[in-house]
């Protein structure tokens, strides 16, 4: 079974939702447009569901079976597959500090280097480097918080498969499991007096990110499930989807609690839809965008960043010819930055192989560097 282009698509749709996001202010859409763009960091959401899902489908078995002899390997695959990355565009982000430097401009408080080698072992979004460090915003690489929150959740996800196989749990099980994870998130955030996801990163980052990492994880199992007769499911993941969208956008329910249901229920929509023909998700266009997708995320803010340094006065007054060869740099940069690192990033490629049709329940092949 080949791998799930449409996932790979809409990893690469959900990039752009957020680097659009970033621009925003500077694209001259309308107010309509503009505010859909605004709500663009939900897209980060996406990917820590589709992170669970991907991981759980690559590597639970393979801890299953080993058990702890498994879990040195999978923290070094997961290390090597973003840090390398991470140093690169911290350069990156230390050039733009020298040219402030030698321009005689100012220097810019995103960069503080005394929180440097925080960024640098990818700690800065962990509670306790919150705390000792006094963090209360994002700085240096804003979107890295989220490959930060990314590692806590690597080194508590071992512990899911030495515990508990998804596939024996009946499928309302999963989905309690997938409305509790998601239901603690809300809980917190509200209680704290949260109205939307983005907000106080620094301090719900790690919890946005482990609940929804912990659900994805519950609707691969859901797909395996459901995946050679997906109708039912199917029709059930589309409506729980409709319904929890439509309540955000009319303000039935908050978003915390209406958006990641929707998106859980829209990933595994996705998966159930994409190895049918023509899936436009599944396109050369949008597979490409997905398979430099991780790049998109972590380069285009410092590329912002530094091209308003270089060519424009205000943010908010960008010509159009200009905004064009911006975006056009950020895709050719990400298609490098792929290229030059770990290879194109692919949903399940290898996963999708282990558990295809006659596969062994407790097959251990080998986990693709891509995913």
């Amino acid at each position: 079974m080949s791998e799930l282009r449409a996932l790979t698509g809409a990893r690469g749709v959900a990039a752009w939702f957020v680097v659009l996001f970033h621009l925003r202010a500077a694209l001259g859409v309308s107010d309509g447009v503009e505010r859909v763009l605004a709500k663009g960091y939900l897209a980060v959401d996406f990917f820590f569901l589709l992170s669970g899902f991907v991981i759980w489908l690559s590597y639970a078995d393979r801890i299953a079976v080993q058990r702890w002899r498994a879990i040195p390997d999978f923290l070094r695959r997961r290390v090597a597959r973003i840090w390398p990355l991470h140093l690169v565009m911290l350069g990156f982000a230390l050039l733009i500090v020298a040219a402030l430097a030698l321009t005689g401009r100012p220097p810019d408080p995103r960069f503080p280097l005394d929180r440097l080698p925080v960024h640098i072992l990818l700690l800065q979004n962990w509670p306790m480097t919150r705390d000792w460090f006094g963090i209360t915003a994002l700085d240096w690489n804003d979107p890295a918080w989220s490959i930060s929150s990314e590692m806590f959740a690597y080194l508590v996800f071992p512990l899911l498969p030495l515990v508990i196989d998804w596939r024996r749990v009946p499928t309302l099980g999963l989905i309690a499991a997938i409305a509790v994870a998601l239901g603690l998130l809300a809980y917190v955030m509200r209680s704290n007096g949260m109205a939307t996801l983005g907000q106080a990163i620094p301090w719900f980052g790690v919890l946005r990110c482990v609940t929804e990492f912990a659900a994805g994880t519950a609707v691969a199992a859901l797909w395996l499930r459901h995946r050679e007769q997906p109708g039912r499911a199917l029709v059930a993941a589309l409506c729980i989807s409709g319904v929890g969208f439509a309540s955000f956008a009319t303000g039935l329910l908050n978003e915390i609690v209406a958006v990641p249901a929707a998106l859980a229920a829209l990933l595994l929509a996705l998966a159930l839809t994409s190895s049918r023909r023509r899936n436009p998700l599944a396109s050369w266009p949008l597979h490409r965008l997905g398979e430099i997708s991780f790049s998109t995320y972590l380069s285009h803010s410092l590329l912002w960043t530094a091209f308003k340094m270089a060519f424009v006065a205000s943010a908010a007054a960008v010509p159009p010819l200009l905004i064009g060869a911006l975006l056009v740099g950020i895709l050719l940069a990400s298609s490098r930055c792929t290229t030059a690192s770990s290879g194109p990033r692919k949903p399940g490629s290898t996963a999708l192989a282990k558990h295809g049709k006659g596969a062994s329940k407790r097959a251990d092949p080998p986990v693709s560097r891509r995913i």
